[in-house]
């Protein structure tokens, strides 16, 4: 079978373009870069073998500009795209583009995109394919009287949903009927915003469930697979912040059975490549269908590391043509690896981002340490992209060493300059409940309430380096009035004796 081309382009920035640029170096396939203008230094540049200026700093005029993009990869004779995670990783639209200038997008077809993406349609798809769904209800207009029927038809608590989207956005808890018309327009505005469609649906809220995810890959001979589950559950502004492999509470029946509906809504939807199948189980353990993911997650180090298969490269290899090289009976998990995503973000004022230049950068090693990471010193974390600096993955025999490595990188990281989550994760390691794998999705608001974590490792470094400074200048200062009195009594104490005549000891030995 063909090799794809001597160059992919990756159309993405930071860690992940990085990520998927060593899967193809370790392919023997050069990489392409494009980078907006504060990307122009940046370390996924550096990396590249080639790099394309997109355009200004802003996303929408630079890595959200498909034609230009496009135009890039045709100067760089390229025959395919990756597109990593966020930016154009699910659009359609630009996966049909690559597809009319007879570039291979690296990722699922353009009609299972749209069908996957639109949430109410996922449904029901999930559905078509025998998948548990949450209670919910669509409805196409906001007459708050139908919206208000609906919503107590369901029951309350209710979810209010992106149909477009995901990420968090467009996405309100609603408790009682009192808070439904604002908590609607709020959600309706911000889905708008963040894609271009308001079109919201209601759905049953489910108190204290879990987040499983599901990966699965297929390809174009018939073959589908699942790699077991990642747990998700720890999360800020229902957005992920630390998973682990395997989840602590999912038996091997229960995963089975998930990871057999994973595959079945897979086959109907007709996909292609990498994706994940999202679950919530509750307290009961009932898993009901979420959403899919159709392309590479960011946490998909953790499925590397327990499995030993290298997402990206099977992403490659799909898009080829060619066959996996692992079946289901091959797939196996052996130990356990926990990931926390490190932002740069201030954890104590509610996780608010934290822009600026990293001054110092040193990354923790040794056994079972893996680091994802999309910075070195000097580079900057600026205020236009998601602020996310790394990944810090960790495997042990067993979630006891995964836990306790995960502690020792975490101090032995160093990042400067701006405030980062490492802290954060240190807090969540030491935490008893986090321990006895007893957490839900409100595990952050239950467990830290007033957001008092503890001080990432650097920021005890710098105070370290400051009081050191401070003490090295008092004792300076000391030794310094200390030889000025010494001179001054020495000076009277001669001044002294010569006046009184006290001879012999004018001059002292």
């Amino acid at each position: 079978m063909e090799r794809l081309a001597s160059k992919i382009l990756i159309a993405n920035r930071g860690e992940i373009a990085i990520r998927v640029m060593r899967a193809c170096h370790d392919a023997g396939i050069r990489s392409v870069a494009v980078y907006s203008d504060c990307d122009k230094t940046a370390y996924h540049v550096r990396l590249a073998d080639e790099a394309y200026h997109v355009g200004p700093s802003p996303s929408v005029e630079s890595y959200l500009k498909q034609e230009k993009i496009i135009e890039i990869a045709r100067q760089a004779d390229v025959k395919a795209i990756h597109p990593g995670y966020g930016f154009l990783a699910e659009n359609a639209e630009f996966a049909r583009l690559c597809e009319k200038n007879g570039i291979i997008f690296i990722g699922p077809k353009p009609e299972t995109i749209a069908l996957l993406g639109d949430k109410l349609a996922a449904r029901q798809m999930a559905t078509k394919a025998g998948l548990p769904v949450v209670p919910g209800a669509k409805f196409d207009n906001t007459d708050m009287k139908i919206v208000a029927e609906k919503a107590a038809e369901i029951g309350y608590p209710v979810l209010i949903k992106a149909a477009a989207g995901g990420g968090g956005k467009g996405m309100r808890i609603v408790r009682s009927e009192s808070d439904l018309t604002e908590s609607l327009e709020s959600a309706i505005r911000e889905a708008g915003s963040a894609f271009g469609d308001g079109r919201v649906y209601l759905e049953k809220y489910l108190e204290k469930p879990r987040h499983i995810e599901i990966q699965i890959l297929t390809d174009s001979h018939g073959n589908a697979v699942y790699l077991g589950e990642r747990e998700c559950s720890i999360q800020r502004r229902h957005q992920k912040v630390i998973e682990e492999s395997p989840s602590p509470i999912v038996s091997q029946e229960l995963r089975k059975r998930m990871g057999e509906a994973a595959v079945n809504i897979a086959r109907e939807s007709d996909y292609l490549g990498a994706g994940t199948v999202e679950f919530l189980v509750d307290q009961d353990m009932n898993f009901y269908f979420l959403e899919v993911n159709t392309r590479l997650q960011v946490e998909h180090p953790v499925t590397e590391m327990v499995t030993g298969i290298d997402l990206v490269r099977e992403q490659i290899r799909i898009a080829e043509g060619r066959p996996m090289t692992i079946s289901q009976e091959e797939i196996s998990s052996r130990g356990h690896a926990i990931e926390c995503r490190v932002y740069a973000e201030d954890p104590h004022q509610d996780f608010m981002p934290s822009t600026g230049l990293i001054t110092e950068y040193r990354e923790p090693s040794g056994p079972g340490i893996r680091v994802d990471s999309g910075v070195v010193a000097g580079s900057e974390i600026p205020m236009f992209y998601d602020p996310i600096i790394s990944k810090l993955i960790v495997w042990g025999r067993d979630r006891k060493e995964a836990i306790e490595r995960m502690l020792r990188a975490l101090s032995e990281y160093r990042i400067s300059g701006v405030h980062t989550t490492v802290g954060f994760g240190c807090s969540v390691m030491r935490s008893p409940r986090f321990h006895m794998g007893d957490y839900a999705t409100d595990f952050i608001d239950v467990e830290f309430p007033e957001r008092i974590f503890e001080c990432a490792e650097a920021d005890q470094g710098e105070k370290a380096a400051i009081a050191a400074v401070v003490y090295e200048y008092m004792t300076r200062q000391k030794v310094q009035t200390t030889f000025k009195k010494r001179r001054e009594y020495r000076s009277n104490w001669v001044h002294y004796h010569r006046r009184e005549g006290i001879k012999g000891l004018s001059k002292r030995r």
